[in-house]
């Protein structure tokens, strides 16, 4: 079986060509979507740490 480095770029841009790329619009809106919920579970693990380190400084009295 040989390799054909020229049938292998005819077949990647063939493929390329059938692929469905999603709008400008369709891309911001998901974009905007994974960066708010990453700020959402940012300061939702950060209130609940907070939370925690609160009760082990009151139950063991720890730091300040």
């Amino acid at each position: 079986m040989s390799f054909s480095p020229g049938k292998f770029l005819h077949d990647v841009r063939a493929e390329a060509e059938r692929v469905t790329w999603p709008s400008r619009r369709a891309t911001l809106v998901t974009t905007g979507a994974v960066l708010a919920m990453a700020g959402t579970a940012s300061v939702f693990f950060f209130v609940v740490d907070q939370l925690i380190g609160l009760g082990l400084r009151q139950l063991f009295g720890l730091g300040g």
